[in-house]
């Protein structure tokens, strides 16, 4: 899927990059229903080889429990599970309790596949409820993945969706539920002011160590979680959320990450799901070529045409010199990184993050990304290296939020790799594809010097789903758009409806055409013509 270096957020405004966490409560068990007669957990039954990860450092052990992983609830199997009660109370997020929004928690399985073992996990989540109807359930996901569901259903559009509990549901590994953790602030800072664009075999050897450093770290303290962070997993705690709410289907909106865990819905709870929006689809096969840098190169352009025609974006006076100029100065901060305040230092890696935060957005974003360039040529690096933190979940305090660490957990849990060898001779063939940021973006060692196995990989078709709604705008730069044909072609019942605008993420953008579709397709099940293009906003 995606880089360390580029997470694919799917915040649809800029405030979005700020993860704003709501309290939660969750009761102890309590009576419930019976375990429906016969059931047997979905599980991945047809699989592509997606690698077989070479190198991963198999059979690592930690006892580290992290917070929120308890001990089983009594009872055995599934049922344990089953019999929780749910207690929707206020939320001690202060926004949130003021929105209006309740907060619950639960505990599920640290691994489905063993509902009698030891551990249980923590998650947690919020809604808004209803106001008309009998409260339909749609689960909402902002990406990442290991982004703030709860966060995202705050801001979530909700008109013409009065019938449906808004639920954020923050996914194992994330936000409030049982987090990965992978050091402290210090620590973390220290690994992203390692060189991921080396330019010789010593440097390639610090940053390999630097990787395989950090990923020593989420292990020895998040411990077994590591090994049960996928994104099936994920979707089985989606499912047991349902269940303790007392419903029988839900529906489902997720943006770019989002969009594959609602891909897994759709192919393992097809009878459960009622509807799946796929916002800003990520790539479901793993044998495309297309890249995320592509994207952030297209975008990086637009903003290049845009600013060249700027009287006061003074950075070039064509495309070409604001790329080249853009470029020049990220690659002379390899060498030579900068002071930026408060004795931190803008090196090549921050300031490439730094610019890859505006471009999640559409070109409203461009006159700050200019400023924020602008200022860093001329001397003052502090707003670009802000707009890293903003991009690397780093707080003024100098800790991270759970998105910096749940990110490679669950990116490494969902995709096999084919070793180190290969991921460097992946990063020559990058820059091929995409000349600035297939180079700037940096090897990608994270997963295969991870310490977990990772999961089957699926092979898509969705074909007993119901009917899903596939939205995706033509110029997005963090998941591309030939992902969306691809994911529209896979699913077997999805439909591709296209938004001719930059940015990522379509829905609640400003496309009054996009909403319209969406929330007529979530409440009635309408389903828009094959070839649909929204051209407004």
């Amino acid at each position: 899927m995606i880089t360390r270096r580029t997470p694919a957020r799917g915040m649809a405004t800029a405030t979005a990059v700020v993860t704003l966490l709501a309290g939660c409560q969750f009761s102890a068990p309590g009576p419930g229903t019976s375990t429906p007669p016969g059931f047997v957990l979905p599980t991945i039954t047809h699989t592509v080889d997606g690698g077989s990860s070479p190198d991963r450092t198999r059979h690592v052990t930690s006892d580290a429990v992290p917070d929120g992983m308890v001990p089983a609830p009594r009872g055995s199997g599934y049922q344990r599970y089953f019999n929780q009660s749910l207690t929707w109370g206020q939320c001690a997020d202060e926004n949130a309790a003021q929105a209006g929004m309740e907060c619950a928690a639960f505990l599920a399985p640290l691994d489905w596949a063993d509902p009698d073992g030891q551990w249980a996990i923590t998650i947690a989540m919020s809604r808004f409820p209803h106001t008309t109807g009998e409260g339909r359930i749609l689960f909402v996901n902002p990406g990442g993945p290991g982004g703030s569901a709860q966060d995202y259903a705050q801001r979530f559009p909700r008109e013409g969706l009065e019938a449906f509990d808004i639920v954020g549901l923050d996914p194992r590994g994330s936000g409030e539920s049982t987090p990965v953790v992978c050091g402290d602030g210090p620590q973390t800072d220290a690994f992203l002011l390692s060189d991921a664009t080396p330019d010789d075999e010593a440097e390639r050897s610090v940053f390999q160590d630097a990787q395989a450093g950090f990923n020593r770290l989420c292990r020895e303290h998040s411990g077994a979680l590591l090994d049960h962070i996928s994104s099936v997993q994920a979707v089985h705690d989606h499912d047991l959320a349902r269940r303790l709410m007392g419903r029988e289907k839900f529906s489902f909106h997720g943006v770019s990450y989002g969009t594959y865990l609602g891909s897994l819905m759709a192919e393992l709870y097809p009878g459960r799901l009622e509807a799946a929006v796929l916002d800003s689809a990520v790539m479901l096969d793993p044998e495309d070529e297309t890249i995320q840098a592509e994207g952030f190169d297209l975008a990086l352009w637009a903003f290049a045409d845009w600013c060249s025609q700027q009287d006061n974006c003074s950075l070039g006076s064509s495309p070409g010199q604001v790329v080249d100029a853009i470029v020049g100065y990220v690659d002379s901060l390899d060498a030579s990184p900068v002071p930026a305040g408060e004795g931190r230092m803008l090196t090549q890696s921050l300031a490439v993050s730094g610019i890859l935060v505006f471009l999640y957005f559409n070109s409203e974003a461009y006159p700050q990304l200019a400023n924020v360039l602008l200022a860093a040529v001329n001397g003052h690096p502090d707003f670009l290296l802000q707009a890293a933190d903003l991009m690397n979940d780093r707080d003024a305090d100098g800790s991270y939020d759970t998105l910096m660490y749940a990110f490679p957990a669950i990116r490494c849990a969902d995709e096999a790799d084919e070793g180190i060898t290969a991921a460097w001779q992946e990063w020559e063939k990058n820059q091929t594809r995409a000349p600035v940021f297939g180079r700037l973006s940096g090897v990608d060692l994270v997963c295969p010097l991870w310490t977990a196995v990772p999961d089957p990989v699926p092979d898509f078709s969705a074909k007993e789903a119901p009917p899903l709604l596939v939205v995706q705008n033509t110029g997005d730069s963090a998941t591309p758009f030939h992902n969306a044909e691809v994911m529209a072609a896979k699913l077997e019942t999805a439909t591709l409806v296209v938004r001719e605008s930059a940015g990522h993420g379509a829905f609640g953008d400003g496309s009054s055409c996009i909403d319209q579709i969406v929330v007529d397709y979530l409440v009635n099940g309408d389903v828009p013509a094959e070839g649909t293009r929204c051209t407004d906003g």
